[in-house]
């Protein structure tokens, strides 16, 4: 038997913490729950019961139902869903956060966002923004829960220096954090936002060791190029190639399994990285076509990333090591993309993705894996999550 989601409990409650408020949620086509009904058609048939009022939808980063593939590409809201008349908003065009009106007349908003366990990945981010929205407005928020897909035991790779925070990192957090977004809330609660009423609706049945597979927890596709857990195990290092030429396999069918570019050589490349010291994973070459985004209808030379220890691998360690294999490799070739990149438009798209100043220079310069290893193992025991204790009363109700 699987665990029992936040949105799952809620309706299993009869909605019982929404009775009667007009509510807002914030969501996207991968907040489903056991039966696969999403979160916002779930939402709509309350409010046709009129358990409560729902007054407003908002998407985040592609969508309120994942239609827009690549990063920067903006979406705007406007209009009404159909049955509810809802308004719909979008939390990634010209605004990123709620405004005062968007929330007018909210009794409370409620949050429930498919995070894969990332720093960089912008849904964290969004809930972030709520939150803060909220506190001005003397708004509640309530988060429904899910489990982390990677698991909550490991955390891993650089902590974010705040000097390169952005939309991919507002606050430090390291790049594979092993929370789920409602501890993520319990967290931004206590160091950022005090005065917020905030409700989690926790997971039951969870165990940390549990891989989304494992959880029994459903999953729908969280945004275009993130089709499977597989890809979110990888994702923590493979998004660093967003900030150089190479390609991370957009328009392909395995995103960020498959890296590569024109100006490779992947046999090389594998027997490199095959024999780097990295472990619970191999490299296996092969030539691909994109059929969108980077090196569009070229053919790419690299890697398929094979996963087979997911608690010996490390994906951050194994992303900063894979750009350091095609930085020597490409003959002058391969390049940091420039800004802009999430919003930010001076700093490079590389030194926010890694949250520091010291990634670059160290693939650039060849230094060896043990290096940045410990460098990364510092970083992390260096930073330290806030305690939950039910006795604090300035922490997060949890249900």
């Amino acid at each position: 038997m699987g665990c029992l989601i936040g949105l799952d409990r809620l309706r299993d409650s009869q909605f019982d913490l929404l009775k009667g408020k007009n509510v807002g949620l914030v969501c996207n086509q991968g907040t489903i729950g056991a039966d696969c009904v999403y979160a916002f058609d779930a939402f709509v048939a309350a409010h046709l019961y009129q358990i409560f009022h729902l007054g407003a939808l908002f998407g985040p980063q592609h969508g309120l139902f994942g239609h827009t593939q690549d990063n920067m590409i903006e979406w705007e809201g406007g209009y009404r869903e159909p049955r509810s008349g809802a308004h719909i908003f979008s939390l990634y065009g010209a605004n990123r956060k709620p405004t005062p009106q968007m929330l007018g007349g909210l009794d409370c908003l409620v949050v429930d966002l498919p995070d894969i366990g990332a720093r960089y990945y912008t849904f964290i981010w969004t809930l972030f923004l709520c939150m803060e929205a909220c506190e001005a407005a003397n708004i509640p928020l309530i988060v429904l829960d899910r489990p982390n897909p990677l698991g909550g035991e490991l955390v891993q790779g650089t902590v974010l220096d705040s000097d390169y925070s952005s939309f991919v990192g507002l606050k430090p957090l390291p790049m594979r954090h092993g929370r789920t977004l409602g501890e993520l809330a319990q967290h931004f609660h206590a160091s950022c936002f005090p005065r917020l009423d905030c409700t989690v609706v926790d997971v039951r049945g969870w165990e940390r060791s549990q891989s989304q597979k494992e959880s029994g927890a459903p999953w729908s596709m969280p945004s275009p190029n993130m089709p499977t857990p597989e890809t979110a195990l990888v994702y923590p290092g493979m998004c660093l190639l967003e900030g150089t030429n190479l390609s991370e396999g957009r328009g392909t069918t395995h995103p960020f399994e498959i890296f590569g570019a024109p100006f490779l050589d992947g046999w090389s490349l594998a027997d490199r990285l095959n024999k780097s010291g990295l472990t619970g994973v191999t490299f296996r070459p092969l030539e691909f076509q994109p059929t969108f985004q980077k090196d569009k209808g070229e053919i790419c030379k690299g890697c398929f990333i094979h996963v087979q220890d997911p608690f010996q691998f490390d994906p951050c360690l194994t992303g900063m090591e894979i750009l350091a294999e095609c930085w020597r490799q490409s003959d002058g070739k391969m390049a940091w993309n420039p800004p802009p990149y999430e919003y930010e438009y001076e700093k490079l798209p590389i030194d926010i993705l890694a949250g520091n100043s010291w990634v670059r220079p160290w693939v650039e310069e060849g230094d060896d894996l043990k290096l940045a290893r410990d460098r990364m193992a510092h970083e992390i025991e260096d930073f330290e999550y806030l305690s939950f204790a039910d006795s604090d009363p300035t922490l997060a109700r949890i249900l």
